[in-house]
């Protein structure tokens, strides 16, 4: 298991960071995580734990009390814990879109006044994009800002916020025709704000109420919910980065990142499903052997080890080419595509290997079975991610006749 999914080429630091967590998963998340996920229950001492590791403030820059880590090293930390248990990954991934978001495109004073405390993971954060009428279609996003004086008031429904009830800053993006004349480009009237709430459900904050928990097949343990914006009076100097209409750009810059830990998620879940299908195969007997020894399972295993090692090399692929300061959404779009689909079929393929023990909530592969269809839709389904990889390769490859 170990000779799987290895990266070439890093440092020291690198190898050591990642040695902490997988002692960390090893001992804290793998043991527990069954167990809190049948009861959908948020996992506090483990979220404690990557605390106290300092991983909410991995990407973060030194200046502002992170470690100031690439976004390779980010998202091979977040490959342990989805092997783990893929719902703690979600519960960091969202933290650092915003945190991502942030440094890139935040004004000094945002950056001086979140960062730090976001570092220290005293502030997690959630980003919100998606709404009920619309899910691939950013561009149809119907929650507005209207200025008032010093201030935006905002009214709308989001949805899909992973992190929407125990989070205390959330990045909103919401259509702000101020300064947008009529018949603007939908993408250029969009304004992400940076809304501070206190945790928990209900009204969090005058003009915002966060609704309970949405009840999922999978990805339990962290909270997915809604958020709704009922008058809610935000400063104008929580527009990200002090100017309207830059919001969708801001956005998508922050998905690319969310997209290789997509991808991340999904090589992790995948080498669990690996582990746990070798290892079932060589303790179950059937007809005086184990099935291990069967062809038909080392055919099963084979493919299972081919598609670990080849989502794991396009994920860390995309995240170097962004490391780089290159455009990377033709890399990432790729590895969210195969790491989402491959992940689906080792899962499936270790199930089978089960048998109808895999059908059992006794057995870990049951609840990896559930989770793996959320990493299909999450930041973009595949039809989305080929429509991507599809017009990036057109721009590359453009005829000349």
């Amino acid at each position: 298991m170990a000779r799987l999914a290895q990266t070439a080429g890093l440092t020291d630091v690198q190898q050591e960071i990642l040695s902490t967590v997988r002692d960390f998963v090893d001992k804290e998340i793998i043991p527990v995580a069954t167990g809190l996920e049948h009861r959908d229950e948020y996992p506090q001492q483990i979220v404690d734990g990557l605390k106290e590791l300092g991983l909410f403030g991995l990407m973060i820059p030194e200046e502002y009390g992170g470690l100031g880590e690439s976004l390779l090293t980010y998202a091979l930390c977040v490959e342990e814990i989805a092997r783990g248990w893929m719902s703690v990954s979600g519960i960091i991934n969202t933290h650092f879109i915003v945190a991502y978001m942030l440094k890139q495109h935040g004004t000094q004073e945002q950056k001086e006044h979140f960062l730090p405390r976001m570092a220290a993971g005293d502030i997690r954060g959630a980003f919100s994009m998606s709404e009920p009428g619309l899910g691939s279609d950013v561009s149809a996003i119907t929650s507005k800002a209207v200025k008032e004086g010093d201030a935006y008031v905002l009214n709308g429904q989001k949805m899909w916020l992973t992190n929407g009830g125990t989070s205390s800053l959330v990045a909103v993006l919401v259509r702000s025709d101020e300064g947008h004349p009529e018949g603007t480009a939908p993408h250029k009237s969009m304004t992400t704000f940076l809304v501070e709430k206190e945790p928990g459900f209900g009204e969090v904050r005058p003009g915002l109420t966060i609704p309970g928990k949405i009840d999922k097949m999978g990805y339990k343990g962290v909270d997915t919910t809604e958020l709704i914006m009922d008058g809610l009076r935000v400063p104008a100097d929580r527009v990200l980065g002090g100017v309207t209409g830059r919001g969708f750009y801001q956005m998508m810059d922050g998905v690319e990142v969310g997209r290789v830990n997509v991808a991340a998620r999904g090589c992790g879940v995948a080498q669990r499903a690996f582990e746990l299908g070798v290892q079932y195969a060589q303790q179950r007997h059937t007809f005086g052997k184990p099935i291990a020894q069967h062809q038909a399972i080392q055919f099963k295993l084979a493919e299972m080890a081919t598609k670990v090692e080849a989502a794991h090399a396009m994920m860390v692929n995309a995240a170097r080419k962004k490391d780089s300061g290159e455009r990377n959404d033709l890399e990432a779009g790729m590895a969210k595509y195969l790491a989402s689909e491959y992940c689906k079929e080792v899962v499936e393929d270790a199930f089978r290997i089960h048998g109808g023990y895999g059908f059992s909530k006794e057995y870990e592969i049951e609840r990896l079975y559930r989770e793996a269809p959320m990493l299909l839709i999450g930041e973009g389904t595949a039809e989305i991610q080929k429509m991507i990889i599809g017009r990036r390769l057109l721009e590359e490859y453009r005829f000349q006749g």
